[in-house]
């Protein structure tokens, strides 16, 4: 079992800045969830007054964060490596934090404001010490940015720190909130609240502690008056997202994802981190043959085939299939390398607008995808989406009466399309044997390959999916209405996932007014701008896409659901499930707005209806992959 240590410092009394009052609280409760619950082995508490801390040999040390302490800690404590490759270290740091002159400071106690460089210390600082200690998971959780009743500062973040996964309170350009009636920090109280939840959803992960920090913590400070607050993670290299916080709460998926990246990371020829990566998985799934056996195959690997990243020449002689050892004393014989079973992740940006429209924030996403070969060059690419807890539906002052009562629901991991079915997807799926009724092979009003098939009903989409899952043996259905509304948000809180508002620069959609008997309806939404009208689908993949990698879930198409529907959500389901007992049963749920709609009808939580027998022209669908709900 691998080894836990952690540093926790928190900071309410500062010389020279205005005082924190929940700082120190936050830390002590990191560090009593680290030493109580978790078990971790050691964890360093600095703060105004707390203990000495023991050393194993000398004078216990003062633990109040000065910079004096804390940087000549960080420099003897970590001058010679006392952990292994497979162990952790965890940073937590509740206090201010600034920007300056392009480089990300925490600021210890005695800081002096007007000489930044000479009395705060700098994250990249901090993560190079703290990468001598030998572990190779290295986990820095910064609740900084704080000052009065905020955590604040210049957008500490914008650094990558090389190696290391870092989890940030908030956004560059926000701040992060303590909130009186938790005497907590936000950030830290949701934390904590992530790293606590047991069963099939729990935080075990990097990947599924960040999804719930970015969607908890803006819910949080939205119902105790905060500003938004937005956090976001680094993860380098992008594996360690993957990386098993818990390995109790760890669970088969986990374990296949991180055999996965070592499989990857050996076909790669990157031995070190195939290494790290076995490792992990020997940690949360001890006695794991496969682990044991591919940790040997690794260190042969390493010792007789330079990695390639640094393998310059081809060999100027004859080899074999298999590669012999230098050593003719002992030739020791490498396998040939295996076909490793890879799920490719895909990179994208993410685009975040203020309340006028105008693009505020660009940062990396990544997500993971298996593709179907439908045939004839044909492919339907499905995301992996993690699954989480959001508050689902409207808040007071936004959206329709139906989109009421805003509830919490937890959803399993599922895969999605990443576009909306196109109509070349649609004739291949078309053209395979009937399950229940005919289909159409070519529906659509706006003709073109890769434009979404529209003028589908209900009754087609569910014929397409029993085909589509005899002919490919997976379970592919309609998404339940909880699961399309949680995967286009993505984490986010505001009407739309890229913002409060939306444009037609990120969207196909009707963006001008509409006079309609007396009434005028506006092509734009909130503070937002007015834009065009296509009066048309446009391709797939024109638009920007959200934070969970998916094309288009406002505007272009509405999008079919399972559910039948209701007049509102008193009693819906609270595990992501089909509401489909009792209700309207001569209506179904429809999603997301399309090319006609006004922009307010493209919200992620305004449903649409329709016969199950409807084909309107604005009418599309796209598909799930994951544990089936009975129709």
């Amino acid at each position: 079992m691998g080894r836990n240590w952690a540093i926790a410092i928190g900071i309410n009394q500062y010389d020279n800045l205005a005082p924190l009052h929940y700082a120190k609280r936050d830390a002590e409760a990191v560090s009593d969830f680290c030493l109580q619950e978790v078990g971790f082995e050691k964890v360093y508490y600095f703060s105004d007054n707390s203990p000495p801390i023991e050393t194993d040999s000398g004078p216990p040390l003062r633990s109040q964060p000065t910079f004096g302490t804390l940087s000549r800690f960080l420099r003897t404590r970590f001058e010679q490596p006392f952990l292994y490759p497979g162990d952790n270290f965890w940073f937590f740091f509740a206090g201010h934090g600034k920007r300056h002159r392009d480089r990300d400071y925490l600021m210890p106690m005695d800081v002096d404001p007007g000489n930044i460089e000479g009395t705060a210390i700098p994250i990249n600082y901090v993560t190079e010490r703290l990468r001598r200690c030998g572990a190779d998971n290295v986990i820095l959780l910064l609740d900084a940015c704080r000052n009065e009743g905020d955590r604040d500062g210049e957008g500490i973040g914008i650094e990558t720190q090389q190696g290391v996964v870092t989890l940030f309170a908030c956004s560059p350009s926000e701040r992060s909130y303590e909130i009186d009636q938790l005497q907590h920090g936000a950030f830290t109280h949701t934390l904590l609240q992530g790293l606590r939840m047991q069963g099939e959803g729990n935080c075990a992960t990097v990947e599924r502690l960040y999804q719930h920090l970015r969607y908890q913590v803006p819910d949080l400070n939205r119902r105790y008056q905060k500003p938004r607050q937005t956090p976001y993670t680094i993860a380098e290299p992008a594996t360690k997202l993957h990386l098993i916080l818990l390995p109790k709460q760890a669970t088969l998926a986990d374990v296949t994802i991180l055999k996965n990246d070592a499989l990857e990371a050996e076909a790669e020829q990157d031995w070190e981190l195939a290494e790290q990566l076995w490792t992990r998985v020997l940690i949360v799934s001890p006695g794991d043959q496969q682990a044991i056996k591919a940790i040997k195959r690794v260190a042969i690997r390493a010792a007789t085939i330079p990695p390639r990243a640094v393998q310059a020449e081809p060999p100027t002689t004859p080899t074999s299939s298999r590669a012999v050892a230098a050593s003719a004393e002992s030739p020791v014989i490498v396998p040939p390398p295996v076909a490793a079973p890879t799920i490719p992740t895909f990179e994208f940006d993410v685009i975040t607008v203020d309340a006028q429209g105008r693009p505020i924030n660009k940062q990396r996403g990544h997500a993971q995808y298996f593709t179907e070969d439908l045939g004839n060059g044909v492919r339907l690419e499905m995301v992996s989406i993690a699954g989480g807890t959001f508050q689902m539906g409207s808040p007071p002052g936004e959206g329709e009466d139906d989109e009421r009562p805003q509830h919490p629901v937890t959803v399993k991991p599922f895969l999605m399309g990443k576009y909306a079915v196109t109509q070349a997807q649609w004739r291949i799926v078309a053209g395979l044997p009937k399950i229940n009724h005919d289909l159409d092979p070519d529906p659509s009003n706006f003709k073109g390959e890769n434009r979404p098939v529209e003028r589908v009903s209900w009754h087609d989409a569910i014929e397409f999916c029993a085909r589509l899952c005899r002919e490919t043996g997976h379970e592919y259905r309609l998404p339940t209405e909880a699961e399309w509304e949680y995967a286009c948000r993505a984490g986010a809180t505001t009407p739309f996932h890229f913002g409060e508002t939306i444009t037609t620069d990120l969207a196909n959609y009707r963006g001008t007014n509409r006079e309609y008997k007396g009434k005028t309806y506006s092509g734009s939404y909130g503070a937002g701008p007015k834009g065009v009208y296509r009066e048309q689908t446009t391709e797939v993949g024109s638009f920007p896409l959200n934070g969970f990698g998916l094309y288009e879930v406002h505007g272009n198409v509405w999008e079919w659901c399972l559910d039948h529907w209701y007049e509102n959500y008193e009693g819906a389901p609270s595990d992501g499930s089909a509401w489909l007992k009792g209700g309207d049963s001569t209506y179904r749920l429809l999603r997301g707005g399309s090319w006609l709609s006004f922009p307010g009808r493209c919200r992620s939580a305004r449903r649409g209806r329709n016969s199950p027998d409807g084909r309107g022209n604005s009418f599309g669908f796209r598909v799930v992959c994951g544990s089936a709900w009975t129709l």
